[in-house]
C-alpha cells in the first residue's frame, strides 16, 4: 500500500559554497535518498534519470525543511571570456550588505547571485509557458543562484528547457496536480496541531509537504482523506508560526519597514499606494479592522483601515491624512538608507527576497515556496510564500522586496533574528492580492529605471 513519509527536519538554512556556472546546460538527476556528491569530471553530455515510481519517495535531509530530493548535478561550465563577463548593475543601497550578512557571502558572490536571479527570471518564465500543462515547477539552486532548474513531467520537453540554459528534471506530477492536491488537503485537514501548522507544494521533491508537530497522527488523519498519499509527506516539524504585531511604543513613519501605532500595538509599514486621490500604504490584516485609527511617530493622528482581510488572507490597506507623505521606498541596511520600488513582478522560489521591519529593521533570505497553506492559533490563511528570512513580534506587515521589485507584506514566522538564536521562517501575504481586491496602485520611484527592464512596470 502506498503511504505519505515522516521526517525530521529543522527550520536552519544551509549555505553550501558551490562553483560559479555560466549557463548552465544539463539535466538534473533526481535519486531518491541519494546524497550530494561531487560530479568525477564534467561533461558535455547530459544523462535523463526517469520519473520516480509511484509509492517511492526521497527521505528529506537536516536541517534544510526542503531538502527532501537530494539532487545530483553535473554542472558544464563554458569558458568565461570577455564577451561573457557580467555587466555591472546599479543595486539599491542595503540589498548587498544584508546578503552579505544573512546569507554568507562576499560583496562580489552577492552582486553576482542578483545578476543570476535578474537573466534566470525571464527563462522561468518563459519555460513555465511553453510547458504548459506538463510543468513541474521551477528554482534557482546554488549558493549564487547560477543554475535555474525547471521540471516537467514529459521527458520530451528536456531539449527545449536545456537549449534555454535551464536543467531538466523530469518529475511524476505537474504544478497543477500538487496545487490540487494541496487544496483538498486545505479543505479536508482539520486545525493545528492534528492537521499541521504549514502545508505547501515543495516543487524541488514534487511534493506536497505537511509540517506538524504530531507528524504520526497528522499522517493518520492523512490516509483518511482520500487523496494520493504518494505525492504528500508528513515532516515532524518545530516551526509555530505566529502573527508578528507587538504592543510597544516606538516611533512610526511612512516608508517601507516603519512603525505604526494602532491603539497601543505596534506593526510595520509595508508598501505606499494610492487609490483615485487617496494616498497610504498596505499592510497585514491582522493588526486592525475596518475601521480602526492609527497614529504616526509623534502620536498624531496618522490614517485609518479601510480594509482589512484575516484569516484566510492577511492583507490590509490605510488611507492617511494630509500630514503624511507616503513614499515609494523600503528602509534597508544602514541610518536613513532606503530601496527605490520599482514594481511588483513575483520572483522565483529560490530567489533572494529582503524584509523590512519596525522591530529588526533589514534581513535577507530566499523565496523557499509560494501558494503556503499556514494554520495559526488565530486561523487558517491561504496563498502564502513561505520564505528563510527571520523576523520578530512588531515585523508585521512590514514590506519584502525581491531586489527592486515589491513582494508582499510580512504576515508571520517563526523563531528570531538574534545572532545566536535558530534564525527564522517568514511568511508574507503576496502584494499584488492586495493590489487587485482593493482596486489599489503601487507607487513606484518613476525617476529610478528598474534594476530588471524586462520584469518591471507589471503591476497588476
Amino acid at each position: 500500500m502506498s503511504r505519505s513519509h515522516i521526517a525530521a527536519t529543522g527550520s536552519v538554512l544551509a549555505i553550501t559554497a558551490l562553483t560559479l556556472t555560466a549557463l548552465p546546460a544539463v539535466v538534473a538527476h533526481r535519486a531518491a535518498g541519494a546524497a550530494h556528491a561531487p560530479a568525477p569530471a564534467l561533461t558535455p553530455s547530459p544523462t535523463v534519470t526517469p520519473p520516480r515510481p509511484a509509492g517511492t519517495a526521497p527521505t528529506p535531509a537536516a536541517p534544510t525543511p526542503t531538502a527532501f530530493a537530494p539532487t545530483v548535478l553535473t554542472p558544464v561550465a563554458p569558458p568565461r571570456t570577455a564577451a561573457s563577463t557580467p555587466p555591472a548593475i546599479n543595486l539599491p543601497r542595503g540589498v548587498i550588505e544584508a546578503l552579505q550578512r544573512d546569507l554568507g557571502l562576499t560583496r562580489s558572490q552577492a552582486e553576482t547571485r542578483l545578476r543570476n536571479e535578474i537573466r534566470l527570471a525571464s527563462v522561468a518564465e518563459r519555460l513555465r509557458e511553453e510547458l504548459g500543462g506538463r510543468f513541474g515547477g521551477s528554482w534557482l539552486t546554488g549558493t549564487l543562484a547560477q543554475t535555474l532548474v525547471v521540471a516537467t513531467t514529459s521527458a520530451a520537453d528536456i531539449p527545449r528547457i536545456i537549449s534555454a540554459g535551464a536543467r531538466a528534471e523530469v518529475v511524476r506530477a505537474s504544478l497543477a496536480t500538487l496545487k490540487a492536491v494541496k487544496r483538498k488537503l486545505d479543505e479536508a485537514l482539520p486545525d493545528r496541531p492534528v492537521g499541521g501548522s504549514v502545508r505547501y507544494v515543495d516543487v524541488r521533491s514534487n511534493k506536497v509537504v505537511v509540517l506538524s508537530r504530531h507528524a504520526s497522527v497528522t499522517q493518520n488523519v492523512l490516509r483518511s482523506i482520500g487523496v494520493d498519499t504518494d505525492l504528500v509527506v508528513v515532516v515532524a516539524s518545530q516551526e509555530d508560526p505566529r502573527p508578528l504585531h507587538l504592543v510597544v511604543r516606538p516611533p512610526y513613519g511612512l516608508k517601507g519597514g516603519d512603525a505604526y501605532y494602532v491603539g497601543e500595538n505596534r506593526c510595520s509599514v509595508g508598501f505606499p499606494v494610492t487609490r483615485g486621490a487617496r494616498r497610504g500604504f498596505v499592510t497585514a490584516g491582522h493588526c486592525g479592522r475596518k475601521g480602526d485609527v492609527t497614529t504616526g511617530f509623534n502620536r498624531i493622528a496618522q490614517g485609518t483601515f479601510q480594509a482589512s482581510t484575516f484569516p484566510v488572507s492577511d492583507f490590509a490597506w490605510i488611507a492617511v491624512n494630509d500630514r503624511w507623505a507616503p513614499t515609494a521606498e523600503v528602509r534597508s541596511g544602514g541610518t536613513g538608507t532606503t530601496v527605490p520600488v520599482a514594481g511588483a513582478t513575483a520572483a522565483i522560489e529560490g530567489a533572494s527576497v529582503c524584509r523590512s521591519g519596525s522591530t529588526t529593521g533589514w534581513h535577507c533570505g530566499l523565496i523557499l515556496q509560494r501558494d503556503v497553506s499556514v494554520v495559526y492559533p488565530t486561523g487558517k490563511l491561504f496563498e502564502m510564500t513561505r520564505t528563510s528570512v527571520c523576523s520578530e513580534s512588531g515585523d508585521s506587515g512590514g514590506a519584502l522586496v525581491s531586489i527592486d521589485q515589491a513582494q508582499g507584506v510580512t504576515s508571520g514566522g517563526s523563531g528570531d533574528c538574534t545572532p545566536n538564536g535558530t534564525g527564522g521562517v517568514t511568511y508574507f501575504q503576496p502584494i499584488r492580492e492586495i493590489l487587485r481586491t482593493h482596486r489599489l496602485t503601487l507607487m513606484t520611484a518613476a525617476s529610478a529605471p528598474p534594476l530588471a527592464p524586462a520584469l518591471a512596470g507589471r503591476v497588476r
